[in-house]
This record gives structure tokens, C-alpha cells and sequence, in this order.
């Protein structure tokens, strides 16, 4: 008895592998080139130089480059408010002109203020907490002739410490948001500035400034004057309880006037005689006989 050897084919998924091994040398060898070999990827882009900057009217004189940016030397911290105490840090307490009279900050443009003066004022302090310390600031306006100063004032055991002094606009408003200080001023007739105050631990600053458009103030147009009624036939005095109104004559058409009937007991005026006309005869034919 003899056998005879079978030989096994590999089934398909065994021949999908061998396959797949034998194409990945290939793939590494086409994607990767040998060291120093040169391969050619095919036209390159071209590259778009960026445009260049071309002055117009280079003859002419330009402003100078602006002053490198210097570092501010840090300002003093606010003073005490000289021969003025405060009762138990209240500022409600502190006499507002007194104030004034007594702080080196205050001009002597504003010094006048407190006496009367054409076109200044001093108005009523307000009180509001700008410093985040459950105690309100003093705020004052001085008015003068032509600009408004905004004085603020913060109280720092039995003293008084000033925290802000500007300069602002005539009508100017201002409102606070919880702890920021806003001041608007109508800059135009079409813009308004907002400036931003705020506590940095020893004074008021400016943190924020934008200017917003409120587009054109229109002014009010004037009122047209009352036109008056024309007076025409109006009773005669005594008629209308006693006030008389003078008629006034209108001009009439003669050939739309009507005619007036006269009062009982008036002769009537006596008409122009016209002419008569002769009336023409009708010309009359003669009979003729045979």
C-alpha cells in the first residue's frame, strides 16, 4: 500500500498577509529617500513677495518720531488737610467752605467762590463710598465762570486726605457704580467723553476714558407767531353783549354783488334810466297778383 504526500495550499487570508509584508519595504523605500539623494517633488509654488511700503509726497517735512515712553516718577501720597479734624472719621461732619478755605489744593480762583461772585457757586456735598471701606467720600464742586472742579475728599483717622482734583467742563455730569466714580462731558454737539475713577489704594485715578457718539443736538425751532382772523362782517356794537367790533369793509365784485333788499321804511334809491333800443321790423315779402 502506498501513499502519496499531499501538499497543503496556504488558504486566502494567510495569502492576504504575505502580501501585505511584502509591499511595506517597497512602501518605506519609495517615501523615504537614501541619505544624499535628491528627489524631485515637482514644480514648487511661487512665492508672493509682501508689497512694500511706497510714501506719497516724500519731499514734504513730517512730524518728528514720538519721545521714547519715560517712566512716571510715582506720585506723592495726598496730604492731610491742614488745622482740620474729623469726628470719628464721619465727613458728614466737616463744614464744606471751611474746607476749602483750609486745603493748599484749592486755588485762589476758587477761594473766591466762597464769597458771592457773578457766575461761581459752591454746591451741596455728596457722599458716596468710593474706597470700598463701608464709609463715604466727600465730594464738592466748585464752580467758576468758564470750568467746574470736582474735589474729593477721604477720611483717614480724625484727617481729611484729598484723593482728587480735576478740571471739568461746564454742565458736566456724574454717577457712580458701586465703587467707580464715571464723569460725562458734552465734548461736542455730537460726542460725549466718559472718564473712569477708581481707588488704587491711596488715590482716585484714571482708569478708563472712551468717547461715545450721541449724535447732532437739533435746536428747538422757534414757535410761528399766532396768525390773526381776518375781521369780517361782524355784528354792530351792542349786539354781542355789550362788546362793539368796528366792521371792516370788503372789497366786493361788482358783478358778484347781490342785491340788497332795503329796510321797511326806506325809500329805494333811484335806478339810471337806460335807453331803449329801437327794435328792428320784420322786412314783409309784398303779395303779388296774376
Amino acid at each position: 500500500m502506498s501513499t502519496t504526500a499531499t501538499r497543503r495550499t496556504p488558504g486566502r487570508p494567510a495569502a492576504l498577509l504575505l502580501a501585505l509584508l511584502a509591499a511595506v519595504p517597497l512602501a518605506l523605500a519609495a517615501g523615504c529617500a537614501a541619505p544624499g539623494e535628491l528627489r524631485d517633488h515637482g514644480t514648487a509654488a511661487a512665492v508672493t513677495p509682501s508689497p512694500a511700503s511706497i510714501p506719497l509726497w516724500p519731499g514734504q517735512a513730517t512730524a518728528p518720531p514720538p519721545d521714547p515712553v519715560t517712566v512716571r516718577t510715582p506720585e506723592p501720597s495726598p496730604q492731610p488737610v491742614p488745622d482740620l479734624t474729623v469726628t470719628g472719621q464721619d465727613v458728614t461732619t466737616v463744614d464744606v467752605r471751611t474746607l476749602l478755605a483750609k486745603d493748599p489744593g484749592v486755588s485762589q480762583e476758587e477761594r473766591r467762590a466762597l464769597e458771592p461772585c457773578a457766575g461761581c457757586e459752591v454746591r451741596d456735598a455728596e457722599y458716596r463710598d468710593l474706597t470700598d471701606d463701608g464709609r463715604p467720600e466727600l465730594l464738592v464742586v466748585v464752580g467758576l465762570a468758564d470750568i467746574d472742579v470736582l474735589h474729593v475728599y477721604t477720611a483717614s483717622g480724625d484727617r481729611l486726605l484729598p484723593v482728587l482734583r480735576v478740571q471739568l467742563l461746564k454742565r458736566f455730569s456724574a454717577a457712580t457704580i458701586g465703587t467707580e466714580l464715571w464723569l460725562y462731558e458734552s465734548t461736542t454737539s455730537w460726542s460725549r467723553t466718559s472718564r473712569l475713577y477708581q481707588w488704587d489704594g491711596a488715590r482716585l485715578v484714571l482708569t478708563d476714558q472712551k468717547v461715545q457718539g450721541i449724535g447732532p443736538t437739533t435746536e428747538p425751532e422757534p414757535t410761528p407767531p399766532a396768525v390773526e382772523k381776518p375781521i369780517g362782517a361782524t355784528r354792530p356794537p351792542g349786539t354781542d353783549g355789550g362788546v362793539g367790533v368796528s366792521p371792516v369793509p370788503l372789497p366786493a365784485t361788482p358783478s358778484l354783488r347781490r342785491p340788497t333788499v332795503p329796510a321797511p321804511g326806506v325809500p329805494k334809491e333811484p335806478q339810471p334810466v337806460r335807453p331803449s333800443m329801437p327794435t328792428a321790423t320784420p322786412f314783409v315779402r309784398p303779395e303779388t297778383t296774376p
